[in-house]
């Protein structure tokens, strides 16, 4: 049987070797088919789908990099250089618009544009509630500097494609790309006015103060932290928004200042025992859990443990919606706020005040609990002081202050939190911490729930943020 189809195996086999040869004669040489064309007259697709090189060569000569200085008493003099960071451009007389925590401590800035020249100033203008700065460059007469105009953040969409440009780890003029990962974001305990749109392009060290640009390479946020546990980045950066930004920087240009409205009331969201107790609905109002010392607040006889439910005809139901309506009142101005006490409606009518630069709350009334702080020793973490010989290994001057971070508890607190030993610890929310001792007390002051804001220095020169959380 099997000798009997060997010929017709072979034959076969010839065939196909004999049809594939003539098969590709046929096709060497062979003009190459078009692919269809576009319907009627349509053009090809823009660039900026295949790249997003025009969008990077309309931003890029608006981003700076700042680089800044500061003396302090105990360095007699000697200057130090707190980092690098970024900004951009918003005006072309020479106005950027940076981070406050890029040039908190400096006393002098230096800033280079993207085509190399560099301006010193010293004009700086701060506003920490919202980690906002403007520097005024001092220009010559006939300089028109390259600058970035706004967009309206809030027309952002989540999807949108976005870029980010700036100097991480000092590398100027990188560009990262990504798209808007959430709107809006709040409550994150980094700012007292927070407006955050959430990105997924990558930001590190350095990007901080510089723009987040649309495709139309116009600023709808200013990058300023990331979210981590590791230290590095993981894929959720932080950017002021515009919108807020741009409020803040024309104020700080016109005034030198912010000028917000101010009642001076803290207030929290209205749980339903209270809304029960005052024979209100749930979700009806706000609950007054603070009233600071000489405010409209005390002088219109508003107490701890009212219900707020209008602010000028306006319903406030969470603590977000009263900031809102509160800075959109107009200072100077006599308003009406309707309340709820013991179940009985009052109306009040404070005169708006411009808020203080430091605002302070009173102290708690007999039977009002403060809000639950942090225990230090359920953190596992352990601190000590930041010697000349670590600070010289770590390249900072030997006048440096900060406490060093000797070790952390295997999955504990501090751990989970991104806290590694070897970290250096520069300040506690904002405030310079110089001793194991101060470090412990800055971190019990604060609330448990929202946790406390480190900023810390990393072996490798890098300076994050890092939240600090308890149970």
């Amino acid at each position: 049987m099997i000798r009997s189809r060997l010929p017709l195996a072979v034959a076969c086999l010839a065939l196909g070797l004999v049809g594939g040869l003539f098969a590709n004669a046929k096709l060497i040489g062979q003009p190459v088919v078009p692919l269809p064309a576009l319907p009627g007259n349509a053009p090809p697709l823009p660039r900026d789908w295949m790249s997003y090189s025009p969008v990077v060569k309309r931003a890029l000569p608006g981003v700076v990099c700042i680089e800044g200085s500061v003396k302090t008493p105990r360095a007699k003099g000697a200057e130090i250089d707190p980092g690098f960071g970024s900004g951009v451009l918003i005006d072309p007389s020479g106005i950027v618009l940076t981070n406050n925590h890029v040039v908190a401590e400096s006393s002098s800035v230096e800033v280079t544009l993207e085509d190399g020249r560099k301006f010193t100033s010293k004009d700086i203008r701060h506003d920490p509630k919202s980690d906002l700065a403007i520097i005024k460059l001092d220009t010559k007469p006939g300089d028109i500097l390259p600058f970035l105009e706004f967009a309206d953040s809030g027309a952002m969409e989540v999807g949108d494609r976005v870029l980010a440009l700036g100097a991480p780890f000092g590398l100027t003029g990188s560009v990262t790309q990504g798209i808007v990962s959430a709107k809006s974001r709040q409550n994150l305990n980094l700012n007292l006015y927070e407006d955050f749109l959430q990105i997924d392009a990558a930001v590190n060290p350095g990007n901080s103060g510089g723009p987040l640009v649309n495709m139309e390479g116009k600023v709808i946020g200013l990058t300023s932290a990331i979210k981590t546990r590791s230290g590095g980045f993981q894929g959720v950066g932080l950017a002021v928004s515009s919108n807020l930004a741009k409020t803040v920087a024309e104020q700080l240009v016109k005034f030198g200042v912010v000028r917000r409205p101010y009642l001076g009331v803290a207030v929290r969201e209205l749980d339903e025992a209270t809304a029960t107790k005052n024979k209100i609905k749930p979700n009806s109002g706000v609950i007054v859990s603070q009233v600071f010392e000489k405010s409209p607040g005390v002088k219109a006889n508003i107490g701890v443990n009212d219900v707020i439910t209008t602010v000028n005809g306006q319903p406030v139901t969470t603590a977000r919606e009263m900031q809102k309506v509160t800075l959109a009142l107009e200072i100077g101005k006599v308003i009406e706020v309707l309340i709820v006490r013991n179940g009985q409606l009052f109306l009040t009518r404070p005169t708006v005040e411009q808020q203080p630069e430091t605002v302070g709350p009173t102290p708690n009334p007999a039977g009002v609990a403060p809000a639950a702080a942090m225990n230090f020793d359920a953190l596992g973490i352990a601190v000590t002081d930041l010697t000349p010989e670590v600070a010289t290994r770590m390249n900072l001057p030997k006048t440096a202050q900060g406490v060093v971070i000797a070790g952390v508890t295997r999955g504990g607190l501090a751990e989970q939190s991104g806290l590694t030993r070897g970290l250096v610890v520069l300040q506690v929310d904002r405030s310079p911490v110089s001793a194991p001792d101060g470090f412990r007390k800055a971190v019990e002051q604060a609330s448990r729930e929202k946790g406390a804001v480190l900023h810390v220095l990393r072996a490798n020169g890098d300076i994050d943020f890092v939240v600090l959380r308890g149970q």
